[in-house]
């Protein structure tokens, strides 16, 4: 491989800018061509409801982001990347008027969840003194041997279980209500196999590394990374959809961070007619119903802990968010919706006008939704937050529509690339030992709908970058 080597990147989201880094590094002419005018993908930051607010249009708390084992090693600092942390990561309010806080301390966590302390340091200690080696080995390649078997073992035995089934564990609801709303970001049926996983690991991660937010909005991450590829001579044009491969230039690489489906229309016939139909058949997930609020004051939390932390899940006891993500998973808008809460203002004052605050809200609703879920969700936030509306001085929803519209790969509304199901865990789009490959020669897949899976981590980019590079390399 020589330097005269060129490659092309489609898409500029963490997973394209991670590929173009990576490509760069190895000593390829880069160039990442956006559709948008903007660089980023989901990493963005705008003014959706007042002058000076600052809001995270997608991206928002970045647990893995801060633990990715590609993103750690650049130096993003020297690019302008601040990390802030709360002084709480999570907090889950219950009806009752208590909560749960998830700190960044095991111990300290712990010791908040009184009787359950010793369950909560058997079930997680184990997985925190091991988090960075974990990651290195969930958010590495697919089919491989992992390089820490016994903490991977570890993992497994949680990981695999039912999401209600590690929860039973613990004796108190607050407990249980604190693990489940994690494991929740799996987009799943808590009953489900293997949905543990992706909450075993945010709390590992967390007790490690901590949910930080990005100071000044997540739209400073990509400009970090923006900085850091130029850096490395990678050439960026925006407002260049890509439509076909005729026409692209004719490369030693092609990276596209796009979901599977749009891939096979790019690539049309040239794709393998195997490759053609898993990808047009690619299993999307739940959607996201988005409103950002502009708020007098702050949130007025029933129980003032919730107001030290940076990430709210609102969900109620484990009961009510069981039947929530299963009625989203069969197509049913849930009474009690589950949603993540941000109040990235409470790490970070930058985001803040005065004393006017920036509140960023998802709920998990079906697929392609198109009802108004507002009354919903803000419902659900004053069930723990008596008094909320009177303090809303703007709002902004944004409905699965409009967050494909603004991101194409968020498909019907899937922000998380693709459905959780134990396939989709592990056949992300397809199950080969190099998901990336398309089955056309130099190119290659590299969203989140390839393997690790979701997050503002970059490895999916990376993974595959190194795929291409290796078989660069290998043919001399």
């Amino acid at each position: 491989m020589t330097v005269s080597d060129e490659a092309i990147v489609v898409g500029s989201g963490p997973n394209g800018l991670a590929a173009a880094i990576t490509l760069a590094q190895a000593g390829l002419s880069v160039h990442v061509l956006e559709a948008a005018e903007t660089l980023g993908g989901g990493m963005a930051t705008c003014e959706l409801t007042i002058p000076g607010l600052l809001h995270d249009t997608c991206s928002a708390v970045h647990p893995f982001a801060a633990a990715s084992p590609f993103l750690s090693r650049l130096p993003l600092a020297e690019h302008g990347l601040t990390w802030c942390y709360p002084e709480i990561d999570c907090a889950h309010p219950l009806d009752d008027g208590t909560v749960a806080l998830l700190h960044r301390s095991l111990d300290s966590t712990a010791e908040g969840l009184g009787p359950d302390g010793p369950r909560w340091r058997a079930a997680f200690g184990p997985l925190t003194r091991k988090a960075d080696d974990l990651v290195a080995d969930a958010l590495g390649p697919l089919v491989r041997v992992p390089r820490h078997p016994v903490a991977m073992a570890q993992l497994g035995l949680r990981a695999g279980l039912p999401a209600t089934l590690l929860a039973r564990a613990f004796r108190t609801e607050q407990a249980r209500a604190l693990f489940l709303g994690s494991a929740a970001h799996i987009w799943r049926p808590l009953d489900s196999p293997a949905s543990s996983s992706v909450g075993a690991m945010m709390i590992a991660a967390g007790h490690r590394h901590g949910w930080p937010v990005v100071r000044g909005g997540s739209g400073e991450l990509a400009a970090a990374l923006v900085s850091c590829a130029k850096s490395l001579g990678v050439e960026f044009t925006t407002g260049i959809r890509v439509t076909s491969l005729t026409g692209l230039p004719q490369v030693s690489v092609l990276m596209f961070d796009t979901a599977p489906g749009a891939m096979a229309d790019i690539a049309g016939d040239r794709l393998p007619a195997r490759n053609s139909r898993a990808y047009r058949r690619f299993r999307h997930g739940p959607a996201a119903f988005k409103i950002d609020l502009a708020v007098d004051g702050g949130v007025p939390w029933r129980n003032p802990e919730v107001r030290r932390a940076g990430t709210v899940h609102i969900g109620g006891s484990a009961r009510v968010m069981v039947e929530a993500e299963r009625a989203v998973a069969n197509c049913r808008m849930p009474e009690r919706p589950f949603i993540l809460l941000a109040q990235q203002h409470v790490a970070d004052p930058t985001r803040s006008v005065g004393d006017i605050h920036p509140v960023y809200l998802y709920a998990h609703v079906p697929s392609g939704y198109d009802g108004d879920a507002t009354e919903a969700v803000l419902a659900e936030v004053e069930r723990f937050a008596p008094g909320l509306r009177e303090r809303i001085l703007a709002t902004s929803v944004t409905t699965p529509a409009q967050l494909e519209a603004r991101n194409p790969n968020y498909v019907a509304g899937d922000i998380v690339g693709g459905s959780n199901t134990l396939r989709g865990l592990f056949a992300r789009p397809v199950l080969r030992a190099n998901p990336y490959a398309t089955g056309i020669p130099g190119v290659y897949l590299c969203s989140a709908s390839t393997p690790p899976g979701a997050g503002t981590h970059g490895m999916s980019g990376h993974l595959a970058a190194v795929r291409a590079i290796r078989h660069l390399v290998s043919k001399g």
